[in-house]
């Protein structure tokens, strides 16, 4: 779960698998798998930054990349 901001500053936790993309308009759009859409407080560098680092978390620590065609991924072993 990612927390992030209402513009009201109330606070909720999102499930960071549902989300599909993160765009600036110029405010911060989190789009959803399910269609819905959420303008967040946070920039889009942030609510990226606490998604990477939810993965990290949920894969013990491993370095995760993107394969450019998906979700992040963990990285092969070097």
């Amino acid at each position: 779960m990612v927390r992030l901001s209402r513009f009201d500053g109330s606070e909720f936790y999102i499930n960071a698998e549902l989300i599909e993309s993160v765009e600036m308009t110029p405010d911060t759009v989190v789009s959803l798998t399910n269609g819905k859409k959420l303008v967040v407080r946070e920039s889009a560098e942030e609510v990226v930054s606490r998604i990477v680092d939810y993965r990290r978390k949920s894969t013990g620590d491993r370095l995760l990349v993107s394969n450019c065609a998906g979700p992040l991924v963990p990285a092969a072993d070097s």
